[in-house]
């Protein structure tokens, strides 16, 4: 947990199944986080999120009324500090990188353990990327894979005057484009966990990025994962 987080980490949990939302969620409180919200549909889910403030959402993406991705997106645009963690039965690829380019920071299988889903709420909830073995590859390979697109127009990050990154925020950007978790970087760098976490909100700032997808697409066109 960050050393910034004071009071438990508040979460929502978002599933479709009762008896499914009711065990993930007694598992949460029971483990000491603040569940201060649960939803059943998609549409439920908006709402409640907005009313709820929760740091940390675990979403299924098979719900009612509204696709788990499309209530990523629309989450994540309205609240940029939230951070998403998608726990699904389905491990396709495809479904994988559409919760990532929607926004979710991680992506665990339902056939997690609750010791694995508790360290992946903790994790998430200091935005380090969580995702089920075999997955984080292929999502690094996502992240190439955009930054080959064109840049959107908006983007101001080139022009003159644009913030320039100090050496250390420089050095943790391109471990973070490397697919390295924060505490590795932490490890790499013999720097603590709340620094990296701290050095990554500072760039996402100076560079008007709003998540990991965009900071790591920002540093491979750019790159500094070949550095």
């Amino acid at each position: 947990m960050s050393e910034q987080q004071t009071g438990p980490i508040k979460v929502m949990v978002v599933d479709d199944h009762p008896m499914w939302r009711d065990a993930v969620a007694r598992d949460l409180s029971e483990s000491g986080f603040e569940v201060v919200a649960t939803a059943g549909d998609g549409e439920q889910a908006v709402r409640r999120a907005k009313a709820a403030g929760p740091d940390v959402l675990v979403l299924d993406l098979n719900l009612p009324a509204k696709p788990g991705v499309q209530v990523c997106k629309e989450l994540v645009a309205h609240n940029p500090a939230l951070r998403v963690l998608v726990l699904s039965a389905s491990g396709e690829h495809a479904d994988v990188l559409e919760a990532v380019k929607s926004g979710a920071t991680g992506y665990l299988l339902k056939s997690a353990s609750t010791e694995e889903l508790l360290d992946a709420v903790r994790r998430t909830a200091v935005c380090d990327p969580v995702f089920t073995p075999g997955l984080a590859g292929l999502v690094l390979g996502e992240y190439r894979r955009l930054a080959a697109e064109p840049a959107p127009a908006d983007r101001d990050s080139d022009q003159p005057g644009a913030p320039q990154l100090t050496e250390r925020e420089t050095e943790v950007l391109r471990l973070v484009a490397k697919g390295l978790s924060y505490k590795q970087i932490a490890e790499r760098l013999v720097i603590s966990h709340r620094t990296v976490q701290n050095h990554v909100q500072n760039t996402l700032g100076k560079l008007q990025l709003h998540n990991r997808v965009e900071l790591v697409r920002y540093a491979i066109e750019r790159g500094l994962d070949d550095a």
